[in-house]
């Protein structure tokens, strides 16, 4: 299957649309498993819901003008990149709402937490991004994979074109980056 997403990525990518209606009933349940994976851990009282997320993402995918997808590693990881800017302007939205009321938390998944935290703030988050992508940002880009794309080494190493140890590396250190600057903006 893997292999048909790719191959109608490229047809799409090269202007057929029916490539596309082929494409989304493919990958529709993988973007929602990406898009709860993004939701996970945020509060209960949030207003988006994981489907709203999929079809925001969506539209913003098929707005871009004619990207090339490598793969279909490339096609989520940039949805889940989508979907972090999504996410990250509605926690905006909610905090102007508020008055620069409550952070938005987001939990982090135990299989890829940054060390000793549980719970982030998601604007915070993002600002630390956006930092660590000025210093290095194939680790920014790395961390936005694994944590917002919930993508695994493997598939990293694809999207990247580096070395499965590359990754770890690079995953290692942003995490000790980011769990660093997150307790400096906290503290």
């Amino acid at each position: 299957m893997s292999q048909q997403i790719t191959e109608l990525l490229d047809r799409w990518t090269r202007g057929d649309n029916a490539a596309l209606e082929e494409l989304v009933p493919l990958v529709y349940q993988d973007l929602r498993r990406v898009a709860r994976r993004c939701l996970a851990g945020q509060r209960v009282d949030h207003t988006l819901q994981s489907t709203a997320l999929v079809h925001e993402a969506y539209l913003r995918l098929v707005g871009r003008d004619r990207a090339h997808w490598q793969n279909r590693q490339h096609f989520f990881a940039v949805a889940a990149q989508a979907m972090r800017h999504i996410l990250v302007d509605h926690a905006r939205k909610h905090r102007a709402a508020k008055r620069g009321g409550a952070s938005v938390n987001l939990a982090l998944d135990d299989a890829i937490a940054l060390p000793q935290l549980r719970e982030l703030d998601l604007v915070a988050l993002d600002e630390a991004l956006r930092a660590l992508a000025i210093l290095d940002q194939r680790q920014s880009q790395v961390v936005e994979l694994r944590f917002f794309g919930g993508l695994s080494i493997e598939d990293v190493s694809n999207v990247l074109g580096i070395s499965p140890a590359t990754v770890k590396r690079e995953w290692a250190t942003a995490r000790s980056w980011l769990f660093a600057e997150l307790q400096r903006q906290t503290g």
